[in-house]
Order: structure tokens, then sequence, then C-alpha cells
């Protein structure tokens, strides 16, 4: 019994997966019939599987770690931000609100060292 199984196991698997109606792909790609299974209703459902630019992590993310040592690039994704490019790709979103959050922060630290300075 365990010998049917190990052996067995294979098949078994194949044999769920067309049971429960899906495709295991391997025969229909053999003879050049395969195609790809996709969701009619969410036609943007591969979107998602591309990387994102600047290294994997993202213009807002990578432009917050930059802005350490260039601030002005926290500055270029708030614009980014509120010019609305989040809507390219939604993963972008949660760094270019970052990276607003980090120009505020970085400008009311200038000014308060800016007025104590000066007065």
């Amino acid at each position: 019994m365990i010998i049917g199984i190990w052996f067995g196991f294979d098949v078994l698997v194949k044999d769920i997966l067309v049971n429960t109606g899906f495709s295991s792909g391997v025969k229909e790609q053999q003879n050049g019939d395969y195609t790809l299974i996709t969701d009619v209703e969410e036609i943007q459902l591969g979107m998602f599987d591309k990387r994102l630019p600047c290294f994997g992590c993202g213009i807002g993310w990578f432009s917050f770690l930059l802005g350490f040592v260039i601030p002005l690039m926290w500055y270029y994704a708030t614009i980014l931000y509120f010019g609305n490019y989040y809507h390219k790709d939604p993963r972008e979103r949660a760094g270019l609100a970052a990276n607003a959050i980090a120009a505020l922060i970085f400008t009311v630290a200038v000014l308060i060292t800016v007025a104590v300075i000066l007065l």
C-alpha cells in the first residue's frame, strides 16, 4: 500500500487536478494546445506579476531610502504621490506616502533649525 502511494503519487495528483477541473498543463503544453487559465471578470489579474522598478522595491521606497542622502528625492516622490502616480501600480502607494511624510518632517525640521539660528 505504501509503495503504491509512493510511486503513484504523481498519478494521483494529476488525477485530482483533472477531476477538479484544473489543468496541470503538461499534456496540453506538449500537444501545443496549452491555454492560460484566466479570470474573465478580472482583466488585470497578471498586472502584479511584473517586478517593480528600482531594484524591485519601487520608486517610492527607493526614493525614501535615497532621500536620507539627497532629501530632494522626498519632494520628487511627494509630487508623484499627489500626482496620483500610484494609479499605474497600487503597490507604489505606501512608499510614495512615506516620502510625503518624510518631506513634511524634513521641512518642519529645517524651518525650526532656521528659526533657532536666525532668532
